[in-house]
């Protein structure tokens, strides 16, 4: 394994011959070494990914892994998953053997995090980052075992969903009535339950004018200042859903009035600050509270819960991939709704009680109702154990002869 001294630029280099997958023979060469020490690791642990060897660094595992996924999801999920890696994981762990790191070390990056104050929420998706790599490693690279699973977790998810009423939405849509985008917009959103992204998406012909309904088929994500279409979150969120016929006529008038609208064009061309511009004037001037733009989603899913649906119908309106999903997001939306099933089975109990009293035999009701037997326990003065006796005076009952 020699290293070459780059005359021009006053550092070390090292040349690397290796096979790729389809075992063609290539060939590396990295720069800018300054000693050889450092080129001779570099070129080492470069062949060791190479061979798939869990002798190599955690980076180039990381390397590997984010590589593989950029193929499997969203570009801002890996955009994502690089900042916290690169930010918080890298940091401790990059030059270690992926073979090397224990549970121990894996606590102790744990109780770091911890330290740093940061919310339940985030310590756990540091957690399930870390630990979603070794699994990979654990699958594809022979690691013997995932070190996280031994150290434990930290942080909890935190589901925080913040809603519009009915009656809030209301007035939001009042408050936007001089600003016609602005109200189809949120018009939309609402009663659709759809994704920001989505929504941003949608062209004039994932409308179904005779039918009302609408077709989610992609996504506008902004990636590095740039639009970019992608597929939806999820491939349940690919989806053909039924929208009030009020809203669709306000979606069609509002498309009519677009100069020269083609069938790929967006619908609602504009960006994220646009919206949430609007809803700031309008929760200023109707005293409603701000929530984020997602959470108007939320505010569909409050919605039809009130209403009554299914937890299974609202998961495949949202384009949920599991109902699970759903409803541990939206359950502590549910408490009054077993409340109401409480006052159905106390409803229900009335009915039958009062059925029963009217179908009761006329001689039973005329036959004396037992009393009820109260006691109080009393300790006399010349008895030490307690005796039991009765409050009310029982001499006059057949059959008691009262003790003198």
């Amino acid at each position: 394994m020699p290293v070459y001294k780059d005359e021009e630029r006053g550092t070390l280099y090292v040349r690397c011959y290796y096979e790729d997958f389809t075992r063609k023979k290539k060939q590396i060469k990295k720069r800018g070494f300054k000693l050889q020490r450092e080129a001779k690791e570099w070129e080492a642990d470069f062949l060791r990914k190479q061979k798939g060897s869990t002798d190599m660094t955690f980076r180039s595992m990381y390397e590997i892994y984010i590589e593989d996924m950029g193929h499997r999801c969203r570009q801002s999920t890996i955009d994502g998953k690089k900042h916290v890696f690169e930010k918080l994981i890298l940091p401790y762990f990059e030059n270690k053997p992926i073979n090397k790191i224990t549970p121990k070390d894996i606590r102790a990056w744990q109780n770091e995090m911890i330290a740093k104050d940061y919310s339940n929420s985030y310590l756990d998706r540091m957690q399930n980052m870390i630990t979603a790599l070794f699994n990979y490693a654990v699958d594809y690279f022979n690691l013997a075992e995932n070190p996280c699973h031994k150290a434990g977790r930290m942080g909890k998810r935190e589901v925080v969903v913040n809603f519009w009423t009915k009656d809030e939405f209301d007035r939001i849509l009042a408050a936007m009535e001089d600003d016609p985008t602005a109200y189809v917009s949120f018009s939309l959103l609402y009663y659709s339950g759809i994704r920001f992204g989505e929504f941003l998406a949608l062209t004039p012909k994932d409308f179904d004018f005779e039918k009302n309904t609408l077709d989610i088929t992609k996504s506008l994500q902004r990636v590095k200042k740039q639009d970019v279409v992608t597929p939806p979150k999820t491939p349940k969120s690919i989806r053909n859903i039924i929208i009030p016929d009020f809203v669709m006529k306000e979606v069609k008038d509002y498309m009519l009035k677009l100069y020269d609208l083609k069938d790929t064009d967006r619908v609602f061309p504009f960006t994220k600050s646009y919206i949430n511009n609007a809803m700031a004037r309008a929760c200023k001037k109707s005293g409603v509270k701000k929530i984020r733009i997602h959470d108007i989603r939320h505010s569909h899913a409050s919605y039809l819960i009130n209403l009554g649906c299914a937890p299974l119908l609202i998961s495949e309106r949202l384009g949920h991939e599991k109902v699970q999903t759903t409803l541990s997001t939206y359950s502590h939306l549910y408490p009054n709704k077993h409340q109401e099933v409480v006052d159905m089975m106390q409803n229900q109990h009335q009915k039958d009680m009062a059925t029963s009293d009217v179908t009761a035999p006329a001689e039973a009701s005329e036959e004396p109702k037992p009393q009820g037997t109260r006691f109080k326990v009393v300790s006399p003065k010349d008895k030490i154990s307690p005796q039991q006796v009765h409050v009310n005076d029982l001499s006059p009952c057949v059959g008691f002869n009262r003790r003198i």
